[in-house]
């Protein structure tokens, strides 16, 4: 038998680091969001014991490295599982992008060993195991609008997040999260976004004013280091965009559009300029 997921991306709709802990980790007040964007995970048993990871993208390991056989790894371990596994991924997320595209691979990977091998796991249970291979992987599991805590790990589901159309470009350039983190010197930012706020009007479905309030204290660091991240940014707003904002720790940058119409020119307008190769234009997964 063999089983398939889609394994959704995620956007920070808005994203704020509170303080960094005496653990070297960081609190942060974000609001999630899941994106009509995926990955495939396929899924299927084996006779070998092996943990086999295929893959037509170079650039990602297929070894214990990847976050899809931690997670395998996690689950067999736990329950004793005597059999291998196979997983074909097809891989559509942009790599390290702030998209949350390892953590969403290794969520649908818990998924589909729980439903492969009938361990008869909750999807609470799951989130639990799930934080220990990723901050965000709890979250994936979840999906939908979400407010973020702690590290990442305490969520509580949003609801109201109205449906509209939404422009995803990634600049042909790679951020270290941990090089943003280290140079955001989070005990001394004069500015916060208004995370209450933007969560507010989400509950109230009012788009205008969502887009109003998404910011993300993360470009402090990211839009200095590299610029083209604003030149996408003032690209999609002077072509219509309500609002455009980097995610996570960058360098993905997406727009919110209440007009496919106006969306599509600015998807034409962005890949015409050049300054990015990947570019989807999608809607929201709610």
């Amino acid at each position: 038998m063999k089983l398939s997921y889609k394994a959704y991306a995620k956007v920070n709709l808005g994203l704020d680091v509170l303080r960094k802990r005496e653990d070297g980790y960081h609190d942060v007040k974000m609001i999630m969001q899941t994106v009509n964007l995926y990955d495939v995970i396929e899924i299927e048993a084996s006779d070998d014991n092996l943990i086999s990871i295929v893959t037509e993208n170079d650039s990602i390991p297929v070894n214990e490295d990847n976050l899809i056989y931690k997670a395998c790894k996690l689950l067999m371990d736990e329950f004793n599982i005597n059999r291998g596994v196979r997983i074909t991924l097809i891989k559509n997320i942009p790599v390290a992008a702030g998209m949350a595209g390892g953590s969403t691979d290794a969520a649908y990977t818990l998924i589909g060993i729980n439903e492969l091998f009938k361990l008869g796991l909750s999807k609470d249970e799951l989130m639990k195991r799930g934080v220990k291979i990723g901050a965000d992987v709890p979250y994936c599991i979840m999906g939908g609008t979400a407010l973020s805590e702690g590290i990442g790990e305490i969520l509580s589901p949003v609801s109201g997040m109205p449906n509209c159309n939404i422009l995803i470009a990634k600049p042909p350039i790679d951020v270290s999260t941990k090089f943003v983190y280290e140079n955001l010197h989070a005990n001394e930012l004069k500015r916060h976004p208004d995370i209450d706020g933007l969560k507010s009007y989400i509950e109230a479905s009012d788009i205008y004013s969502i887009a109003n309030k998404m910011e993300n204290v993360l470009e402090t660091v990211t839009v200095k280091e590299y610029p083209i991240i604003e030149e996408i940014k003032t690209s999609m707003k002077q072509n219509g965009a309500l609002n455009s904002i980097m995610s996570g720790s960058g360098p993905t940058v997406f727009g919110l559009f209440d007009n496919y119409e106006i969306a599509k020119k600015a998807y034409d307008g962005l890949l015409a300029r050049n300054i990015t190769t990947q570019v989807y234009l999608t809607d929201l997964v709610l």
